[in-house]
């Protein structure tokens, strides 16, 4: 096969959570530039009608579902639809995210449980139901979205349960790797650092100190610059490769 015929996704279908905005938008766009079929996945009705009609316009088929991925029910209910329109799930992008900016001691209990739910408990979940479509087929790319934070302290902003959920979802990607390696699934995760997205104040001033200066290429990503990492992870170009972590953070991490 040649190189570039290895990162094609034509004929594939890719699931990707929180894919009405941000990063999860470009993961979607870059799969179905690469060929993929693509379910769009979120709770915002009109953001996800504006994300169908761009991907529909690059010739793919494109299934819209709204869940919450802290349910277990519509988590089942997304994979049923899935399967119904294309027939399987190859691919299952666990990008859904939520982050709170506050220092440890004002963490409330529900703050905490919110942001473990949907980055950890979601992520879980989702991996589990479509975790068992893919053995049952004996083939599957899992590509879970970590953070730079899950190996650094963020600064200036305290975010403690971000950092921690992150760090379980990395470490959660090696355990199911190695769980699922025999039986035809990979899973690896991307790790990326300060984006340009709705979750990230980047452009602020007081942030541009730490998070721009600090950043070897004095600069925040762009979510498009993201998605050639996806397609990798996700096509038979990346197909030795499971339990990894791709850190793409401008060189923030190396200090």
């Amino acid at each position: 096969m040649a190189v570039l015929d290895r990162f094609s996704m034509t004929g594939r279908t890719a699931v990707v959570t929180g894919s009405t905005r941000g990063l999860g938008r470009a993961f979607a766009r870059a799969l179905a530039e690469a060929g993929a079929n693509v379910v769009i996945v979120g709770r915002d009705a009109s953001a996800a009608a504006e994300v169908e009609a761009e991907l529909q316009d690059l010739g793919v088929g494109v299934l819209t579902v709204l869940a919450d991925v802290t349910r277990r029910d519509d988590i089942e209910r997304l994979l049923d639809e899935t399967v119904a329109r294309f027939g399987r799930a190859d691919v299952l992008v666990n990008n859904a995210g939520a982050c709170i900016h506050k220092p440890a001691l004002e963490v409330t209990d529900d703050e905490w449980r919110e942001v473990m739910s949907v980055n950890v408990d979601g992520l879980w979940m989702a991996s589990q139901v479509f975790g068992r479509h893919m053995i049952e087929r004996g083939a599957g790319a899992i590509v879970n979205v970590g953070s730079m934070s899950a190996s650094i302290v963020n600064r200036p902003q305290w975010q403690p349960a971000y950092n921690a959920s992150k760090a379980a979802v990395q470490h959660l990607t090696r355990s199911l790797a190695a769980e699922w390696a025999p039986l035809g699934v990979r899973v690896n995760a991307i790790a990326p650092g300060y984006m340009h997205t709705d979750m990230a104040p980047v452009d602020d001033p007081r942030f541009h100190r730490h998070w721009i200066e600090d950043t070897p290429q004095e600069r925040a990503g762009e979510p498009d610059e993201l998605g050639p990492a996806m397609v990798f992870l996700a096509s038979d170009a990346s197909s030795f490769m499971t339990g990894s972590v791709l850190t793409i953070d401008g060189g923030y991490s190396v200090f």
